[in-house]
């Protein structure tokens, strides 16, 4: 049964109309997998000798008394990114397959997914020196190792569990925040009562139990919850519900473009596909934790520090700009039908980045903790990711030819969804481009040369953004039949 269901997943993917853009998209996140999976080896590494050398401490200890925080990221960072068991299920319902053979190789999918993997490329190395060292006991540190692979699965199955409760992770999320910020200032330690638990899944025979069995009783739960709602008709039924009309009346001063402004900010409130881009840009405000504290050795090059200032400033941009216009892809033939000129609708989606830019800027202010410098790099990378930036994934976006389901349950960086290699070499700059300039003045003059060629260049942008604008547009209207034909494709 199940050979059959894997034949079924591989026919699906080679005869999709997205097919080579769903390879090159494989072999593009192998990339990054192998990327991550060195990271984590090294951090390993890196975690041991670092706590028993440099800070003469019990590197076992140590990570047990930080695993609460890696649990709970490791939730909320699955919710934003990791995709729902779905195959193709409605053709399979009316065809001779047991539900319970269908639900089981859908939950089993989940089972070998990337995101249960890589932990255990962090903590197998980290095993191995411990053993290696004679700082644990091998038969001590299997069971350790058994009782986290049941938190881990528990958490890819409770992620299925709440995969429509976005309040729940928002609170998760936000208490993780709280906790951490309290901490680090010395408030209030929540290790001092979590630290036992992880700790005793090494000292005490039983405690490792205990997750595995958390994990068993979850996917029972999961499991029957798909099992119950796997009918044809499932879903059909409409509850019935209070409708709040927005007018959203205060957008009116951008004229015309305020009408596809009020689009995307329903869209964002409404689909939930579209609100993880909204967490993602949340999550990339405290990317720049790794660059500005010290935490990781090789990231402190004085050119990372403008690649931060990037990523924390323009989490938004990055994350739901790259969709543009694949976000409208379900009416996107309609509206080329209407007296709609291409900059209106470009300027919305303009407008929309750089105001969630600027937002962004502010709420990393936090960053002034340490120091002027610090969020210098923040400010300039906003500036360019406004000036610059901006425009080159509206750029981009006219290379996106593959549409997106918003009615589908898929995360929105959890597929292949609007990706090709045209998109990925136009995006290079965004990256590239403001750490060369920052290199440029660092290494010629001083620092604060390197920020002002980079804030030039942003300022550059807006002075241009008309003439770049009337570029954009032009890419547009060529590559404009070839979208609304890609778009009305089926998977």
């Amino acid at each position: 049964m199940f050979k059959h269901f894997i034949t079924l997943q591989w026919k699906s993917f080679w005869r999709s109309a997205t097919a080579s853009s769903g390879l090159w998209m494989k072999i593009f996140m192998g990339f990054w997998a192998v990327y991550f999976i060195g990271m984590m080896i090294l951090g390993a590494v890196g975690a041991y000798f670092g706590i028993k050398e440099k800070l003469c401490l019990d590197p076992l200890t140590v990570v047990n008394k930080f695993l609460v925080y890696w649990w709970v990221f490791d939730l909320v960072f699955r919710y934003a990114l990791q995709k729902m068991p779905v195959i193709n299920i409605k053709p399979l319902l009316i065809l001779p397959f047991k539900k319970s053979k269908t639900v089981s190789f859908a939950l089993g999918k989940t089972v070998l997914s990337f995101f249960n993997v890589i932990h255990g490329f962090f903590f197998v190395p980290f095993s191995i020196l411990l053993i290696v060292k004679g700082d644990a006991s091998w038969i001590q540190v299997l069971f350790w190792n058994i009782g986290l692979i049941g938190l881990i699965y528990a958490n890819n199955f409770l992620n299925i569990l709440v995969n429509n409760k976005d309040n729940l992770i928002y609170l998760i999320g936000g208490t993780l925040a709280i906790l951490g910020g309290l901490h680090y200032f010395g408030y209030f330690d929540i290790t001092t009562y979590t630290a036992p638990f992880f700790q005793g899944l090494y000292n005490t025979v039983y405690i490792w139990m205990l997750p595995v069995l958390v994990s068993v009783v979850l996917y029972v739960i999961a499991y029957k919850s798909f099992l119950k709602d796997l009918y044809l008709d499932a879903g059909l039924a409409s509850k019935s519900k209070n409708i709040k009309t927005e007018n959203l009346d205060w957008l009116n001063r951008f004229g015309k473009t305020a009408t596809f402004l009020k689009n995307d900010i329903k869209l964002i409130k409404r689909n939930k596909r579209a609100r993880s881009t909204v967490i993602l840009s949340i999550v990339f405000l405290f990317y720049g934790l790794l660059f500005f504290t010290g935490a990781i050795e090789a990231y402190e090059g004085p050119v990372w520090r403008i690649f931060a200032g990037i990523f924390v400033s323009g989490g938004f941009l990055l994350s739901f700009g790259q969709f543009v216009p694949s976000w409208d892809s379900s009416y996107y033939p309609l509206m080329m039908t209407q007296n709609i000129r291409y900059k209106e609708y470009l300027s919305s989606k303009w407008w929309l980045m750089v105001i969630a830019t600027f937002i962004s800027t502010i709420l990393a202010s936090a960053y002034l903790y340490f120091g002027w410098e610090t969020y210098m790099a923040i400010l300039v990378g906003a500036i360019f990711n406004m000036g610059v930036n901006s425009h080159i994934v509206l750029w981009a976006g006219a290379y996106v030819k593959t549409p997106i389901d918003l009615t589908s349950n898929k995360k929105a960086f959890g597929d292949k969804q609007a990706f090709n290699i045209k998109t990925l070499m136009l995006s290079l700059p965004k990256l590239a481009l403001p750490m060369i300039l920052y290199a440029i003045g660092h290494y010629a003059y001083s620092p604060y040369a390197g920020y002002a060629l980079v804030c030039i260049a942003g300022m550059a942008g807006f002075a241009f953004r008309n003439m770049v604008f009337n570029k954009i547009e032009r890419i547009y209207k060529t590559e404009k039949y070839k979208t609304i034909w890609a778009y009305k494709q089926k998977k």
